[in-house]
């Protein structure tokens, strides 16, 4: 990898191979610190190999075991050697494992009664396993693999019998049509011709919380975001000290390019949430105009509130009778024992309709169905729409 040429986009997009190359090796590079490690090497010398590797070394590595993961990808990346002229040895790659299992004895030749039978391949699905686990407890490598299978999400909201109308085989006459054809044949008669109505999904509104005690679960959630962005008429912000609507540095069909330019947009991470008040600016600025009605409205966020219950409850009120739905859905939902006792939590429940949790990937494909209206999660007491 040629890092030797100024700063430019397809250095940045070298830089930005690297650190997935990094995120491969187990190293937990999240878009914080890729956005980091860009704005360090456009400080120091982009040319330098030395300033890329101390900048990629303080802003992308978290600890001690990360270095000896980041000396390896870096000298496989940079010409074989580190800055200092030491040279790495890239670790073998990892061989096959075989996992004996029991299983019918394939037809062939008799052969004694107790003989063992041969071991057979077979590959676990970590897939399937990892779909179940809480995203705050992965490790590095899970967290690499939970974001290639989200890179593949699709979210569509539920659909809608518009007042558009198609040609169709069967359904209402098309008068206009109808005589068209027949002018066209001199007066003869013409099949009589038919047009329905089309139907299309609801717009989706995505209001992402990425305040302090969201942490674990941001980078999941707004890569979620990003594939629900992607071919479908939805609309992304991020809540935390302040409202950023982020639909435009989501456009990017790379997660990690998109990550980088959200990481860029959004100046309040790991901050507190005022969730009232920013729904408040949601509905005020964009939401009473029109983006929020008739739209599917999902907050993906644990409920805690710093500002007053009591103004998120009536913002609550009014998205709801705006939205066709609002669904919450909370990655703490999962934990044993939860109860929405948190003063926010209590105060959104009653105006929401759907209340599912948000912790997993099979709990991010449950919230895919019910936006799209193919499973109810109905709060008992809410009242739709």
């Amino acid at each position: 990898m040629d890092v030797t040429s100024p700063k430019t986009p397809r250095a940045d997009a070298a830089l930005l191979g690297f650190a997935r190359a990094l995120r491969a090796a187990g190293v937990d590079a999240s878009a914080e610190r890729v956005y980091a490690f860009l704005r360090a090497v456009g400080e120091l010398r982009p040319g330098m190999r030395a300033d890329v590797y101390w900048a990629g070394r303080l802003t992308l590595c978290g600890g001690r075991d990360d270095l000896e993961r980041y000396e390896r990808v870096f000298a496989a990346c940079f010409d074989g050697s580190a800055p200092d002229g030491r040279t790495t040895a890239t670790a073998p790659p990892p061989r096959p494992r075989l996992v004996v299992r029991d299983g019918p004895v394939p037809r062939g030749p008799a052969r004694p009664e107790h003989a063992p039978a041969p071991p057979a391949a077979s590959l676990a699905s970590s897939a399937e396993v990892l779909r179940h686990r809480d995203v705050a407890e992965l490790d590095s490598a899970d967290r690499e693999q939970l974001r290639r299978l989200l890179a593949a999400f699709a979210l569509r909201g539920e659909t809608r019998r518009t007042a558009r109308r198609r040609p169709a085989r069967r359904g209402q006459v098309d008068p206009r049509r109808t005589v068209r054809e027949l002018l066209r044949r001199g007066g003869e008669p013409a099949r009589l011709r038919r047009h329905a109505r089309t139907d299309r999904p609801r717009r989706v509104v995505l209001l992402v919380d990425i305040s302090g005690s969201m942490a674990p679960y941001a980078d999941a959630l707004l890569r979620f975001a990003h594939a629900a962005s992607r071919g479908s008429r939805a609309e992304v912000f991020t809540i935390g000290t302040r409202l950023t609507r982020v639909t435009r540095e989501l456009t990017h069909r790379d997660p990690d390019l998109a990550m980088t330019a959200l990481a860029a947009a959004v100046p309040d991470w790991r901050g507190g949430t005022r969730l009232g008040e920013l729904l408040r600016e949601f509905l005020d600025r964009w939401g009473q105009r029109g983006m929020a009605r008739g739209a599917v409205v999902v907050l993906l966020s644990d409920g805690w509130e710093r500002g007053d219950p009591e103004l998120l409850g009536a913002q609550m009120r009014r998205l709801h009778r705006l939205a066709h739905r609002v669904i919450w859905a909370n990655p703490r939902k999962a934990r044993p024992g939860y109860a929405p006792l948190a003063a926010g939590m209590a105060a959104a429940l009653p105006s929401v309709d759907a209340f599912v949790e948000g912790h997993s990937l099979a709990a991010l494909e449950r919230l895919a169905a019910v936006v799209a209206g193919a499973e109810p999660g109905l709060v008992e007491g809410a009242e739709r729409a």
